[in-house]
């Protein structure tokens, strides 16, 4: 099956999907013909050419970016967008076997497109090399359907509050269907994965189970500067107050932003760190650590790729031809000790920040100050928000992250108490913003415990 519709090399071929319908064949065996599993929407006639030009985005050309690509040019879609800011490390070669070591430092989305395009005749393959939240709503709107292959809770939280923000209601509040883009998402960690499929605002979105993933580990900036106790303090330490101090001497200019994919930079790092861990009396300082630590890096097995991108492709095939009914709407996979999957059914969260009523109650002591209540919302696993601002509507601002003028206008209130800052009896009416929910605002009820 892998071998229909391959070409066998050179350039791309300017054939269109449906001038050689011989090698759909397999294809239209399941598109073709009627079924007991068929939804309402599913037509015969011109399925193959709907599916052809079906708009999909796939979000993410690493390990599983990679292979849902070669999943859905092999499916049958054909008018597929991809979007990736990285480039192309050595690393990266022993799974994302779209690249080459002649691609090392080329855009992963421009090589990963190339290589589609090229391969498999009639594929049109539109990389984007950029960020994510550089793309405006008017971007993901031209998209049927979105596929995430992302590694970062902060990234895939951005883009499922993105995709709900894009839907609209009528004048009675319902929501309008055909305003809804659908987002399968995506996610291996060594030998355990999973598929989802999302219908914002009609069933549960990602944010609604955001508790599932344990927050990501932050080390406190005084425990790495002064009583650092695991090899990963003394990394910290290295990348985050020794290579932005000038008392500690680099071979690099002045000013220089740290590289996680440069050598010379984990080199230096590793180094620093081991260095500050003999001094502390601190085994366990290792180069492998030291990358680990800088990169955040997530344990990826192409195997556990493939079949999590099986998954979703086929997910895929299903949501855009209503040949068979969809996932419902979680499927988990564990290979760590024999195979075992498991498929059940996330529910809507009512105060859903992305989804529901993106209310929160917080009852705390009218000591604590805003500063300790800022920290809270990053660290409480309901909302494990990045850089939080704070404002009362109507009432000035508490705390503002950005723009510069304004942090530094607002840098005190973080030592004062909330009584101090919301009055006697608290606050009702906190509006919190961060970056990984644009567009989207918590409306955080805060109540004193005492």
């Amino acid at each position: 099956m892998a071998a229909v519709g391959v070409s066998t090399g050179g350039a791309a071929s300017d054939a269109t999907p449906m001038d050689d319908k011989a090698k759909w064949v397999d294809l239209n065996k399941v598109v073709g013909r009627y079924g007991p599993l068929a939804g309402p929407d599913f037509q015969v006639e011109g399925a193959l050419q709907r599916l052809h030009d079906f708009p999909v985005l796939v979000v993410g050309a690493g390990g599983l970016g990679c292979e849902l690509l070669k999943d859905l040019a092999l499916s049958g879609f054909c008018n597929i967008h991809v979007i990736d800011m990285d480039t192309i490390e050595y690393s990266n070669l022993n799974r994302q076997f779209l690249f080459r070591a002649t691609d090392v430092k080329r855009p992963k989305a421009t090589v990963a497109a190339e290589f589609i395009n090229r391969r498999i005749t009639g594929a049109n393959v539109v990389p984007h090399v950029c960020m994510l939240q550089s793309k405006p709503a008017s971007f993901y709107k031209q998209f049927k359907l979105v596929i995430s292959g992302l590694d970062s809770i902060p990234a895939r939280r951005w883009l499922n509050a993105m995709l709900c923000s894009l839907v609209e209601r009528d004048s009675e509040g319902n929501v309008d269907p055909f305003t809804i883009i659908p987002l399968i998402d995506g996610g291996t960690e060594g030998f355990k994965g999973h598929a989802r499929v999302i219908l914002p605002y009609i069933t549960a979105c990602f944010e609604c189970a955001i508790d599932a993933f344990p927050p990501q580990t932050k080390y406190p900036i005084c425990t790495i500067a002064s009583e650092p106790r695991l090899p990963e303090h003394c990394i910290e330490w290295a990348s985050q107050i020794a290579w932005k101090s000038p008392d500690f001497p680099k071979p690099f200019p002045p000013g220089t932003k740290l590289d996680a994919d440069d050598p010379q930079h984990i080199s230096w790092v590793y180094e620093q760190a081991l260095a500050r861990a003999t001094e502390k009396g601190i085994s366990g300082v290792t180069l492998r650590l030291t990358l680990g630590v800088c990169k955040n890096i997530v344990p990826a097995i192409a195997s556990t790729n493939a079949i999590i991108s099986a998954a979703c492709a086929n997910e895929a095939l299903k949501f855009a031809t209503s040949c068979s009914q969809s996932l419902e709407n979680y499927m988990m996979y564990n290979g760590g000790v024999g195979v075992y999957t498991y498929t059940f059914e996330y529910t809507k969260k009512e105060n859903c920040l992305a989804c529901g009523s993106k209310t929160a109650l917080y009852t705390i002591p009218r000591t604590t100050k805003l500063a300790e209540l800022i920290e809270q919302l990053r660290t409480d696993p309901r909302l494990q928000m990045q850089s939080p601002s704070l404002i009362i509507p109507g009432g000035g601002m508490l705390f503002m992250q950005s723009p510069e003028p304004l942090r530094e206008a607002t840098l005190p209130n973080l030592e004062k108490t909330l009584e101090q800052l919301l009055g006697a009896t608290g606050n009702d009416d906190v509006s919190v913003s961060d970056p990984s929910l644009p567009s989207l605002n918590l409306r955080l009820s805060v109540q004193f415990s005492d």
